[in-house]
């Protein structure tokens, strides 16, 4: 499988889980919220709005376009400190690890 299509599948699957663990919004969260130019909008955002609000559709953007992905990338120990002692996130945690994977292979 290309990383291209590895990445969709990631992404669809982190939709899911965050679907599952109620944590997916109806509503996005104010423009200037998303326009913080902190790393992971950490001044504007939750873990989970940022994961939601920006680094899905930028990276479903990234597919669409056939776009460069990124290279030397981790998420994973960001979400698991943002997101520790909230409800069980073991599942948003494992996909978070898996694109950690995917974006360090060569």
């Amino acid at each position: 499988m290309d990383k291209y299509h590895h990445t969709q599948q990631l992404l669809d699957r982190l939709e899911t889980v965050m679907r599952e663990a109620d944590i997916w919004e109806g509503e996005s969260p104010d423009p200037s919220a998303l326009a913080s130019s902190e790393p992971f909008a950490i001044d504007t955002l939750s873990c989970s709005q940022w994961l939601q609000w920006i680094f899905i559709p930028q990276m479903k953007q990234l597919v669409a376009l056939n776009a460069p992905l990124p290279i030397h990338f981790e998420i994973s120990p960001y979400v698991e400190e943002a997101m520790k002692g909230q409800s069980d996130n073991t599942a948003v945690y494992r996909v978070t690890r898996n694109f950690d994977h995917l974006f360090r292979a060569k």
